[in-house]
């Protein structure tokens, strides 16, 4: 019965002593996804020309202003539980990612920092514009033909 009992604790303290969840926490683990595709889309217009110089040039009536619509690169990229649409934070000098291939990211706040897997080990920062969960198209879809005809 003492053994029995002494058992018994040996284990109780053994179970006790390994965590639940002996992994690296999810937190600090970086998620990995797809970058589906790469499309330029309008962010703002570059002006050229001369307003902007106060009254006394518009007054003289100098007021020619060229506008072009500025294009930046909106990337997708595919997790496998969201859908997200992210824009370069330097819109000076964005750099190309390759579409196609696996990331690494972390998300905080309004941006993505991301790795390209296989490439080097240099971090980008990329501001999230648009989240949408992966499923929802799916769970759309069941729920419409789930419907029946029958009134």
């Amino acid at each position: 019965m003492n053994l029995l009992k002494t058992s018994l604790v040996l284990a109780f303290a053994i179970a006790t002593a390994i965590p639940v969840n002996a992994g690296p926490k999810k937190k600090d683990q970086a998620e990995r996804a797809t970058l589906e595709k790469m499309e330029a889309v309008p962010c703002g217009a570059k002006e050229k020309g001369v307003t902007g110089f106060g009254t006394v040039w518009a007054s003289a009536g100098i007021t020619h202003v060229n506008s072009d619509e500025k294009l930046c690169p909106q990337y997708l990229v595919l997790s496998d539980e969201m859908e997200y649409h992210i824009r370069p934070t330097d819109t000076k000098h964005p750099v190309v990612l390759p579409v196609g291939r696996e990331i690494e990211f972390k998300i905080k706040k309004d941006r993505m920092y991301l790795k390209v897997v296989d490439q080097d080990n240099k971090a980008l920062t990329y501001q999230v514009v648009a989240m949408k969960p992966t499923n929802s198209d799916a769970n759309a879809a069941q729920s419409n033909s789930g419907k029946s005809e029958n009134p």
